[in-house]
């Protein structure tokens, strides 16, 4: 079984709006409203793959409830814990560009964190446990080292700044940090694809065993120990990044659960990730599966540095 754990959900408010004009009364298009949270994209794009998962993280408020009815209704055990004051809501504008407004996430204290410790104590040691997205301010930057180290399970983290940072020495199984995530872990501005090479293997060095790079538009890279596997992107019509690295990360576990290598799970990752950002909304398996034969996947050539 695989559980997700989002531990600062959302309700996103998708809008499309042909201008955005400050000061003024906008009126949009379109709207759609849809539970939002790195996680909870995980394991929706995995149950379009078939693939059962367990969502734990926290709730609170009718916005809360609204998401967790969401889920029920889409097929999905949601297991939230239930907190004081309300979930987030989370705005998307979108015009000629994505603009983003995020609401403020509700407390959550170290005795719900334990809670949740609790409830995965019912997994079995051959489960594995996503931790994806941000924590909420109430929570200390540690908090997904804390939640690793204290379960046996096989870890991915998909987070960034210093809860990345912090949970590299809990050895997590998988990292997926976009490339501006990656070298601002490591202080740089930039980097080229060796630079990006380079920092991955870094956060493999400080624990982390496989190291899952996305670049955009430009090829993404896979980096363990003793392998560096490169990847170009399919050529498409961008209609939105929200939600494509999760659908990476899901569709690189979605490859690990039908039995096959990481290299094969990386093609599923490219392949659910671009499919994601050519939709609407999150990916669908038809259009994965278009995609796959287009999506090669080559060791990378240092000589080419």
């Amino acid at each position: 079984m695989i559980y997700t754990v989002t531990m600062n959900p959302s309700i996103d408010c998708f809008m499309e709006l042909s201008e955005l004009v400050e000061g003024a009364t906008n009126r949009a298009s379109e709207q759609r409203m849809v539970p939002g949270g790195k996680g909870i994209n995980v394991s929706r794009v995995l149950h379009r793959f078939d693939i059962g998962s367990i969502l734990l993280g926290f709730t609170a408020g009718f916005t809360g409830a609204f998401l967790k009815e969401e889920l029920t209704a889409e097929g999905l055990q949601a297991h939230f814990t239930d907190t004081p004051g309300m979930t987030r809501i989370n705005m998307k504008l979108k015009t000629a560009k994505e603009t983003e407004v995020n609401g403020p996430s509700p407390e959550i204290s170290q005795d719900y964190v334990s809670e949740l410790l609790r409830k995965l104590e019912l997994a079995d040691k051959d489960d594995l446990l996503v931790l994806s997205g941000s924590l909420p301010p109430s929570l200390p930057a540690d908090t997904y080292r804390t939640i690793a180290e204290k379960t046996p399970l096989k870890t991915v983290v998909d987070t960034s700044g210093i809860p990345l940072q912090k949970a590299l020495s809990a050895r997590p199984y998988l990292i997926k940090p976009n490339i501006d995530e990656l070298t601002a872990l490591y202080g740089q501005e930039s980097a080229d694809t060796s630079g990006a090479v380079l920092l991955a293997r870094k956060a493999v060095a400080d624990g982390a065993k496989n190291v899952l790079v996305s670049r955009g538009a430009e090829s993404a890279l896979l980096v363990s120990a003793d392998r560096v596997l490169e990847a170009a992107v399919p050529s498409g019509t961008i209609h939105s990044t929200v939600g494509a690295g999760d659908s990476m990360v899901a569709g690189f576990l979605a490859g690990l659960a039908n039995g096959h290598p990481p290299e094969e799970a990386f093609r599923w990752s490219i392949a659910a990730g671009s499919a994601t950002a050519f939709s609407e909304s999150l990916c669908s398996k038809k259009l994965v599966e278009e995609l796959l034969p287009s999506v090669s996947v080559n060791e990378y050539k240092e000589e080419s540095v």
